[in-house]
């Protein structure tokens, strides 16, 4: 096996004769074991192919027992070769027999063999079967050899594809047998909302029919001339996007950068080498990066799959002259897109007007396409298994991305529902535009401040749409985590500065970076940590590289010359922190004066109150700060020790228990003492039954979401705030789990409008 890597054409070719050649599939699939056992230098060759009801069964064999074929099954996960097509990734063993996962099936003969070589057959991002080589000898197989293996395995799923090898109605899936019934099917929410409308297969993967080179300097010219029209795209595609850029721009520099990178077009170069074509190359890679960014423990390595999974399809699209994906078709109306992944480069390609909703085979919260399609108020639902085995273009789908389901080909009764439920929203939502213009004030005259919560440009429209007071709380952190680098000085500034030209004379809060723990940075260290949302993360990190923090602060000063400039630190836990944090800004202040450059007219430094520490040091934070943020997603998970994210804690503490609202209206009263403004941005004040709560403590500046501003603006306008706040007062001494059902009643009573998002 040690020349292997200098006849991998001969090889290939080898396979094409033997399907060019006479015979029937099976003895056809026969000779082609045979011919790469033989050129592998292995006394086993084996190949089996997925069946019905997740069954590996072996399919042709050289080596082991005649009889076994067709008779050895295992399920995907049992023994070697069920892990191998579980976790899609090769295995390589110089003695099989002492794995923890090794069966051993006595009608094979494999007890002769020791060592073990196994492939993934991969067609489409999907296992169909699994190729492997065994030898008597304890070996161990080199990485080359495992390169050639994965080579010999990409060129039988093409063959086994065709339809020419194995008749598709061997390999028929349970899921096509159930095409034309109701289906429905479960996900993760990736961004929330409802949509009702067409399927669209996204159709990323060009099925590539020429796997050989002809001409193997002519597929290097072609691969230079397809990079180069790859890179041509990004750069238009940037171009074309406003100057400030925000998370978008990040994105797409990130994916032209991956162009441009000599390591990956080596490696591409180097598959041509051994006899593919230049689409073909490509795809090879790219199983090999998937097969190894899927092994690694890091999530965001394991995320970034699907960026080089979009930049890899784009170019074999080039290659191949099929560039159209769906995005370039006209959709129909409501099209609700379906996929395995999505890159955001490629969801960025689709008309909007028409695209209501994303169904996902794969996808993470974190993902950079999930980012920008919260932005997008796109609903889109992720790790729906099984999807595109069930749905057929053309077919009627209901996309529940609130409760995190999606039905197919649903009965008159289930589109009648959320036909209803979608009108409904629609209607509200033109009512809720209809008020942008009204006050918030409440039925006894108490202004209440309604500011907008952002964190990319695309969000910055909804500050004119709902004539928000301004942005509450501007999440820098988007920006950093969708580039592969630290954002320039430039790009920072940029993108604040049309922040505060699109806010005019409305206030701004920037958050420093909430970044770390759970939120991962490429350009940071990946540490392992038990609670992530615990540890190493925001001002901790910020204390920690204050250089990071120094340079977010200059651009920010940038770009607020001439105006105020409002920025506030994450995670304080104690004084000292804020302390330390607030002197790198006066620093940077006194920088700019020193330097006679433009500064701000003025700058103001806050804090959340997200860590319950910090509530017992607000006589002393109160002196020191120029306002208070509360952000009650941290701050209660922390005040209940409640992982906010688990699913079997989800109801067991309620944000309304008269704890909470007691120990809320402690902190407002406090800051209320001394004049220091208290604003409360997280999710408890977008929605209208908490927000009504919160006015009854004390607090008059809620920072919400663009949808929510309308629905609060509502409950706001409807309440006497006088005796809501009595009332709440009354029960300041009730034990009660929650105080939900009597606010209810109360506003039920009181006719205080809760009307939903």
């Amino acid at each position: 096996m040690t020349d292997l890597p200098s006849r991998p054409r001969l090889l290939l070719r080898q396979l094409h004769q033997v399907m060019a050649g006479q015979g029937s599939a099976q003895e056809r699939l026969d000779k082609l074991v045979g011919v790469i056992a033989r050129n592998m230098v292995a006394e086993v060759c084996s190949v089996y192919l997925t069946r019905a009801g997740n069954i590996l069964e072996l399919f042709a064999t050289e080596g082991l027992k005649a009889e076994a074929v067709h008779n050895t099954r295992l399920r995907v996960g049992e023994g070697l070769v069920g892990l191998i097509a579980q976790q899609a990734a090769p295995l390589k063993l110089s003695e099989a027999s002492e794995h923890p996962r090794f069966a051993y099936r006595p009608e094979t003969g494999e007890e002769l063999y020791h060592s073990l070589l196994g492939v993934p057959i991969i067609r489409s991002g999907r296992v169909h079967g699994v190729l492997v080589v065994q030898n008597i000898a304890r070996r161990r197989y080199a990485d080359e050899e495992v390169e050639a293996l994965q080579t010999v395995s990409m060129v039988l799923a093409e063959l086994l594809g065709s339809g020419d090898l194995v008749e598709p109605s061997e390999l028929q899936d349970d899921a096509a047998a159930a095409l034309g019934a109701p289906v429905t099917l479960d996900g993760r929410v990736l961004s929330a909302g409802i949509a009702i409308g067409t399927a669209v297969l996204h159709e990323p993967r060009v099925q590539i029919t020429r796997l050989l080179a002809d001409d193997v300097e002519a597929e290097r010219d072609r691969l230079s001339a397809g990079l180069d029209q790859l890179k041509q795209d990004f750069d238009a595609m940037i171009r074309a996007m406003d100057p400030g850029g925000g998370a978008h721009r990040e994105i797409l520099e990130t994916f032209r950068m991956f162009a441009h990178d000599k390591g990956w077009q080596r490696r591409i170069e180097d598959a041509i080498l051994s006899g593919l074509s230049a689409e073909a190359a490509v795809e090879r890679v790219q199983q090999q990066n998937r097969s190894r960014l899927s092994q690694s423990e890091d999530p965001y390595l394991r995320q970034r799959i699907q960026d080089l999974d979009d930049i890899s399809h784009r170019l074999i699209r080039i290659l191949t002259g099929r560039q159209r994906t769906a995005a370039y078709d006209l959709l129909p109306e409501a099209a609700v897109l379906v996929a395995r992944t999505l890159g955001p480069a490629e969801l960025m390609d689709y008309d909007r007007d028409r695209l209501a909703g994303v169904i996902l085979e794969d996808g993470a919260p974190t993902a950079h396409m999930s980012i920008v399609a919260r932005a997008m108020g796109l609903p889109v639902l992720g790790n729906v298994e099984g999807a595109l085995g069930h749905v057929e273009a053309g077919e009627r789908v209901i996309l529940d991305a609130a409760e995190g389901h999606a039905y197919l080909r649903p009965s008159d009764e289930v589109r009648e529902t959320f036909q209803q439920a979608l009108d409904t929203r629609r209607r509200r939502l033109a009512e809720y535009t209809a008020e942008r213009d009204l006050p918030a004030v409440t039925r006894d005259g108490v202004p209440i401040e309604l500011l907008m919560n952002a964190g990319l440009l695309i969000d910055l429209p909804h500050l004119e749409e709902t004539n928000a007071a301004g942005i509450g709380l501007f999440r820098t952190e988007f920006q950093f985590m969708v580039g592969s680098t630290l954002p320039r000085h430039t790009a920072q500034r940029d993108l604040y500065a049309k922040v505060l030209d699109t806010a005019g004379d409305r206030p701004v809060v920037f958050r420093t970076l909430d970044i770390g723990g759970d939120k991962p940075v490429p350009f940071l260290p990946r540490f392992e940590e038990e609670n992530p949302v615990m540890g190493w993360r925001a001002i901790r990190i910020a204390l920690d590289r204050p250089a990071l923090l120094r340079h977010q602060v200059r651009a920010l000063l940038a770009a607020g010359e001439g105006r105020v400039v409002r920025l506030m630190f994450p995670m304080v836990s104690d004084v000292a922190e804020f302390r330390a944090a607030r002197a790198i800004v006066d620093k940077e202040v006194r920088r700019l004066e020193a330097r006679g450059r433009p500064q701000p007219v003025r700058v103001e430094v806050g804090s959340m109150l997200e860590v319950p520490a910090l509530a017992w040091q607000l006589p002393a934070l109160l002196r020191e700060t120029d306002f208070i943020s509360i952000g009650t997603n941290d701050l209660l998970q922390f005040f209940y020790a409640c992982d906010r994210s688990n699913g079997r804690l989800a109801d067991r503490y309620d944000l309304l228990c008269p704890a909470v609202l007691n120990f809320l209206r402690e902190i407002v009263h406090a800051c209320d003492a001394v004049g220091v403004p208290v604003t409360v941005c997280g999710e408890m004040g977008g929605r209208p039954l908490e927000a009504l709560a919160l006015l009854g403590v004390g607090v008059r500046r809620l920072s919400v979401s663009a949808a929510a501003i309308g629905p609060i603006k509502r409950m706001i306008r409807s309440v006497d705030l006088g005796q809501v706040s009595t009332f709440l007062a009354s029960l300041g001494d009730t034990t009660d789990h929650s105080l939900r059902p009597v606010l209810r009643a109360y506003a039920h009573d009181h006719d205080v409008a809760l009307p939903t998002l």
